[in-house]
């Protein structure tokens, strides 16, 4: 036990003294020319992958500021609505136009039945509709319903000069020939830019987008740096049931005693204004830093082909032997320069590249 005890401590011993000695020790490179097309193919091969990455990425797309898309800027207009009043909770005849709401009889009334298209729950019973000689179901809503008693009102036309003013300046309007920096629009504008027919979106309503845009080179007057505005319609208009911009609200109230409501569903212009930007401004001290790492990256392409050279390419350990040397003491007689070529005609030199001197 005390033996091995002994050697592990010998062994440890003699690990610390190298360990030590060997850290004061200098390493510095060895010239040493190969010629091996493949090798040399690799080499160049990644020497221009890196050399394209830094220029292309680092150096010409390099931004300081930037600022991504993004939304939370909407303004609406109301340019339509459609009113139902005095609305109370109770029962009465479901719209005719309602899947299965036409009856003649109360059997034709499932109780407890809703439907999704329709405007409440089926009491059972089966009811005239309203006014009128047929019948329909009866459900149980705010009454009457609003497809029935709603009151359709002009749409605004005047609000085609309506401005949307985004800065409390001069009284001036946006237009991209005359006036590209106003940031106050007129709807009619904006849907004019936008392809779109204000008549049309009177009708229906409808959203749009507001894109502003900075391209800004701060090398530059900051007059120079100017947005540009861009418009575009941002809902669906495959189904024309659901297309456009709408949204309901009430006003509650009690009359009588009697809880009631005034029903409005608004038609309008919704302006979703998105911004996007990115600038950018030439400064010594980051393009040194990019210089210095893109030609440090380079010496890494030494590093890939050393390891392919000593590990793959035949021949590896004749490389291995010329490649490192330890030099312990100053020699005595005179070497010839560390620069040596390795190629496949000298007699003088060995040869690395298609046989190994014998």
């Amino acid at each position: 036990m005390c033996e091995l005890f002994h050697k592990f401590m010998m062994g440890l011993r003699n690990f610390v003294k190298d360990y030590f000695l060997g850290f004061w020790d200098y390493e510095t490179p060895k010239v040493m020319v190969v010629q091996n097309k493949t090798l040399g193919v690799i080499y160049r091969g990644v020497q221009f992958l890196v050399i394209t990455y830094f220029i292309w990425y680092v150096f010409i797309n390099t931004v300081e500021y930037v600022r991504p898309s993004e939304g939370g800027d909407v303004i609406s207009t109301i340019l339509r609505r459609e009113v139902t009043y005095d609305q109370k909770q109770g029962t009465c005849a479901e719209h005719f136009m309602v899947a299965n709401a036409n009856c003649t009889r109360d059997s034709d009334c499932v109780l407890g039945e809703v439907d999704f298209d329709g405007h409440g729950r089926r009491t059972g019973r089966c009811v005239h509709y309203y006014n009128h000689t047929f019948k329909t179901c009866e459900i149980q809503t705010w009454c009457p319903i609003e497809r029935y008693a709603v009151v359709r009102e002009p749409a605004l036309v005047e609000a085609i000069n309506f401005t949307e003013m985004r800065r409390f300046l001069n009284k001036c309007h946006y237009d991209k020939e005359t006036n590209p920096y106003c940031p106050n629009f007129r709807l009619g504008y904006i849907a004019a830019q936008a392809r779109e027919d204000f008549s049309e979106l009177c009708k229906t309503g409808g959203v749009i987008g507001v894109f502003i845009n900075w391209n800004c080179n701060l090398d530059l007057d900051y007059s120079y740096c100017q947005p540009t505005y861009s418009f575009r319609r941002l809902d669906l208009r495959k189904d024309q049931a659901s297309s456009g911009y709408y949204y309901r609200f009430a006003k509650y109230y009690r009359r009588e005693g009697v809880e009631s409501r005034t029903l409005i569903k608004a038609y309008g212009i919704r302006l979703d204004v998105i911004v996007h930007g990115h600038a950018g401004k030439f400064s010594p001290i980051p393009t040194i830093i990019s210089t210095v790492t893109a030609m440090t990256s380079v010496g890494i392409c030494t590093i890939i082909c050393d390891w392919i050279m000593l590990t793959f390419i035949d021949k590896n350990e004749v490389y291995s032997d010329r490649k490192f040397d330890e030099v312990i003491k100053e020699p005595t007689v005179p070497k010839a320069p560390e620069l040596g070529f390795i190629n496949s005609y000298g007699s003088n030199h060995s040869d690395l590249s298609d046989g190994v001197q014998l």
